[in-house]
């Protein structure tokens, strides 16, 4: 019985070793299999640019967001060659662009179709950032007919803000107008940006802005614009002081020539 009892032992033993041997080995195997290959294609090749944009300050990332930017123009160059995309579907073939950049970078797309003159003029804008800070951001102008859209110009607008656009209603003018404006981070309140673009069919002109609106808040009237915002020393010493801020109103009235201050004053807190 000892010896019979034995040999179980020592055949129970074999077996587990065994199971244990083709457990490890199917590991293995399974460890040894070929990962999937990295995705190709336009988000991807973005995603590998941006991807090297982390700790680079902006003036120094020319280089990179240089070739994202032509990158992202040429593609939608030839996705609209042959269409007169909305605003909607343009802004969802750029998210479909930076569909690959994860936090902290982004892409942030912000696309407008407006109707002049029998054609559609279309704006294909976005905003690349790889911290709250350092932010580039572009606006490439196109014209379409006839179910055929063409690039017109290209822009940058503000760096380090994000990017907002305002079409304005034809008034006293015949020219396309726009505003792009955005907010940067940075201080205690965020400071607003504002540019008012005119676009004639080729050309993109500037008729007026203002950078770094402390606490700047943008309002559309009709043809008046109101900006609200804090004057940066003000709040400083008040906030010192331990009491509330001037506020200040600023009204402008749109004209044929672009925009004129109309008043400003103090308004309460």
């Amino acid at each position: 019985m000892g010896v019979l009892s034995g040999r179980k032992s020592i055949l129970f033993h074999i077996q587990m070793v065994s199971l244990i041997t083709l457990v490890l080995g199917a590991g293995l195997a399974q460890g040894k299999k070929k990962a999937p290959p990295p995705p190709t294609g336009l988000p991807a090749e973005i995603n590998a640019l941006a991807k090297q944009l982390p700790g680079v300050m902006l003036d120094d990332a020319g280089p990179i967001t240089g070739q994202i930017q032509k990158l992202v123009v040429d593609h939608m160059t030839e996705w609209m060659a042959n269409r007169t995309p909305t605003d909607v579907e343009t802004r969802r073939e750029l998210e479909n662009v930076f569909s690959l950049l994860h936090y902290p970078l982004m892409g942030l797309p912000a696309a407008f179709a407006q109707p002049w003159k029998g054609q559609m003029v279309i704006g294909a804008g976005y905003t690349l950032g790889w911290n709250d800070f350092d932010r580039q951001n572009v606006v490439a102008i196109f014209t379409s007919s006839a179910g055929k859209s063409h690039l017109a110009t290209v822009t940058n607008f503000v760096p380090r803000t994000d990017l907002h656009y305002e079409m304005l209603p034809q008034l006293a003018w015949q020219d396309v107008r726009f505003f792009t404006y955005g907010f940067r981070l940075g201080k205690s309140q965020q400071r607003l940006s504002v540019v008012l673009y005119s676009f004639d069919g080729q050309t993109l002109k500037s008729l007026w802005e203002s950078r770094d609106i402390y606490d700047g808040k943008l309002e559309f009237l009709n043809d008046k614009v109101t900006i609200r915002y804090l004057k940066e020393d003000e709040y400083v010493r008040a906030v010192e002081e331990k009491r509330k801020p001037p506020r200040h109103l600023a009204t402008y009235q749109l004209t044929s020539s672009g925009i004129q201050l109309v008043d400003d004053h103090e308004i309460p807190f």
